[in-house]
């Protein structure tokens, strides 16, 4: 191992720091005036200004401070908030957070040459936290946007940024981890890089000078800087940058599924080799995923030709591939991978709906060594289900499928590669399975599907 001192940031420092700028936000309030009446005489309501004047011919004490009807309320600019950013064209496009700038009705831009300038929101983008907002102005010191793919897990970066307002703040630390999965649509750069409130929308540079990241977020249960924080990687916010430049939007895909991970007993009951890919949970009416073929239970294991290794690695996928791709998807479906051909629409709000609750169809009834208590169902469950066939759980005990987290009314659609289609045939099936094998049990719950490894009891 070859021995090496520290690096010395100065000199980058001293070159990058005039692209980094430092963006204030404000807010409009309307300012609300005390009524004045006579001394003494508080304002009045309007019985008593009715009093004044029917009995006095007069206006009330109060009324000539009421605005005229086309006059508008006073208004007063208020500071909301405080981040920073840095310059990306010469010609003034400045990328940030959107947090930063979400809001507000004014954003103000200080440069380090103390120049402060009103800044235009080109376009904001919530699902990735990118803000591209723009200065009049041009000749300006810029960043170089680095290759944030290459990053490497041990690298000294350094942020820099106005952490409580104090412009020109520098702090430095290493690359902990790459594509950490936090629950947002991106996966982050992971850093021990102290950040804190105010650097959101700041850079973070590489030993090279390049921006490899936007810094955006921070672990903490104090609210302040606690080892460890998160940016956003700089190949995915030119991408949303570059769409917010051409149309102040960004267009994403989306194929209409619901989707859950695959544990690794799960993936043993289904005749996977290792835990991977998206457990598909519900196939929305009427989407490409239904059009494709698509069903609950399958398990995505590549889209357009990229491996899908996590189930967090699909909807990001699907984000990047343009509206009107037709992409090739590889399903695991019965123990044999399956391929189809869907084509990705663009991404629209999803409505979430309220569940229907109906009762129960009657049919012949069976207890099983799942330890439940199924029934068939009839037309109008299958209906209201969206399903071709299944059998109702009516009651549930201690047994195997209670332990998973079954529930009754539940619908139990498939085990192993086996549909269910009526309760005498699920007693049978479930019957034929080896002792201490786990296989996976495919529920249906209003409208999610959910798929659960079970052992049947001895």
């Amino acid at each position: 191992m070859v021995t090496r001192g520290y690096p010395d940031f100065a000199d980058l420092v001293e070159k990058a720091s005039p692209a980094v700028v430092n963006i204030r936000t404000t807010e409009k309030v309307v300012v609300r005036q005390a009524q004045q009446g006579f001394p003494g005489l508080p304002g009045l309501d309007d019985d008593q200004a009715e009093f004044f004047r029917r009995f006095f011919g007069l206006p009330a004490p109060n009324s000539k401070q009421q605005p005229a009807p086309n006059k508008k309320a006073p208004q007063e600019e208020l500071n909301r908030g405080v981040g920073s950013g840095f310059i990306i064209e010469s010609s003034g496009y400045i990328l940030t957070n959107a947090h930063v700038v979400d809001g507000a009705d004014t954003i103000y831009v200080t440069l380090t040459d103390k120049r402060e300038f009103k800044a235009k929101l080109i376009g904001a983008d919530k699902r990735t936290d990118v803000a591209l907002v723009k200065i009049e102005a041009t000749g300006l010191p810029r960043l170089t946007v680095g290759d944030s793919s290459r990053v490497r897990v041990g690298e000294w970066v350094l942020a820099i940024g106005s952490p409580f307002g104090l412009e020109n703040t520098v702090t430095a630390g290493i690359v902990s981890a790459k594509s950490r999965d936090t629950g947002d649509y991106l996966p982050f750069i992971q850093t021990d890089v102290a950040v804190n409130p105010g650097n959101s929308g700041g850079p973070l540079i590489n030993t090279r000078g390049e921006v490899i990241g936007i810094n955006s977020q921070i672990f903490s249960r104090s609210g302040g800087y606690m080892g460890i924080s998160f940016a956003i990687p700089m190949d995915e916010a030119m991408r949303v940058s570059n769409q917010l430049k051409a149309s102040g939007k960004v267009s994403r895909g989306r194929i209409g599924v619901a989707i859950a991970e695959v544990s690794k007993e799960l993936a043993e009951s289904l005749g996977l080799s290792k835990a991977r890919g998206a457990l598909v949970r519900n196939v929305e009416s009427g989407a490409p995923a239904e059009k494709a073929g698509l069903e609950a239970g399958d398990v995505i294991l590549t889209f357009n030709d990229r491996a899908i290794d996590k189930s967090s690695d699909l909807p990001r996928i699907v984000g990047d591939t343009r509206p009107g791709t037709k992409a090739p998807i590889q399903v695991w479906r019965k123990g044999a991978q399956k391929d189809l051909m869907i084509t990705v629409v663009d991404l629209e709000p999803s409505e979430k709906t309220a569940a229907k609750k109906t009762d129960a169809d009657s049919g012949s009834a069976a207890s099983n060594s799942f330890g439940v208590t199924v029934a068939d169902i009839g037309d109008a469950k299958r209906r209201e289900l969206a399903i071709k066939a299944g059998v109702e759980i009516q009651s549930l005990g201690d047994g195997p499928l209670a332990r998973v987290g079954a529930r009754i009314g539940d619908v139990i659609v498939r085990v192993g590669d086996v549909d269910i289609t009526n309760a005498k045939q699920f007693e049978a099936t479930i019957k034929a399975i080896p002792k201490n094998k786990a296989v996976a049990v495919f529920l249906r719950r209003n409208d999610t599907t959910l798929v659960v490894p079970v052992k049947p009891a001895s």
